[in-house]
């Protein structure tokens, strides 16, 4: 069971990505990221929204009739992401006002409805906490990332330290072409890291099953019994 919420929660971290491997919430990963700050505001708002609104999903989803399924769901998200929004008003004016428009436009985020309606919607709350915090942790993690990586070279420096800039300024890294530049290549740098587990897997599970006399079945068939 332990290897379930494992599972459920790392996903959303490399493999299913919902940034760089799914390519969801791409409009505020190019907008919001001429900054790591930034990224790390509108990551952080939209976990608590992911994480919150599946609770209520997986809570709610045997009472939701199916014909009004979206709608429900999209005022659950709404309601979460008024509050998100009332509390950075309040408490982070500085963010507010660098994420803009891009933070009521949480509701609307591909990556949350994504969830709710794939997968909230259809498990236990345990895991659909879960998912929502690991698909919220690699959308927090892409966005800081890139975010980081644009203000360094377009600015020099990184969550505005230091003040002078450790390098000269190349100022297109922090305009929408260094945006789609930086995005892409990361993208390409998590296909192969992606890859790249999902080979180091799969011989790990071969020599697990090297001594089975049922591998070539196991394997052809019915899917790996190790798991």
């Amino acid at each position: 069971m332990n290897n379930v919420y494992w599972k459920t929660f790392s996903k959303g971290l490399i493999k299913e990505n919902p940034t760089f491997r799914l390519v969801l919430g791409t409009c505020p990963t190019l907008a919001v990221t001429t900054a790591a700050v930034n990224g790390l505001g509108m990551g952080a708002a939209a976990t608590f929204v992911l994480v919150c609104s599946n609770i209520v999903i997986s809570l709610l989803r045997k009472v939701i009739p199916d014909k009004v399924r979206l709608p429900a769901y999209i005022v659950i998200i709404a309601a979460f992401t008024t509050i998100v929004q009332m509390l950075v008003k309040a408490y982070l004016p500085a963010i507010d006002k660098s994420l803009g428009i891009y933070l009521p436009l949480i509701v609307v985020n591909c990556i949350i409805l994504g969830r709710a309606e794939a997968f909230a919607g259809k498990n236990p709350v345990g895991l659909s906490a879960l998912d929502g915090l690991g698909m919220g942790a690699g959308f927090t993690a892409a966005l800081v990332v890139m975010g980081s990586i644009r203000e360094f070279l377009g600015n020099g420096t990184v969550f505005g330290w230091p003040e002078g800039g450790l390098i000269p300024a190349i100022t297109i890294f922090v305009l929408p072409a260094g945006g789609f530049f930086v995005f892409g290549m990361l993208i390409w740098l998590t296909n192969k890291l992606s890859q790249h587990l999902d080979n180091n897997a799969t011989r790990k599970e071969l020599t697990a099953c090297a001594g089975c006399p049922m591998a070539v079945k196991c394997h052809t068939e019915e899917g790996c019994r190790h798991e």
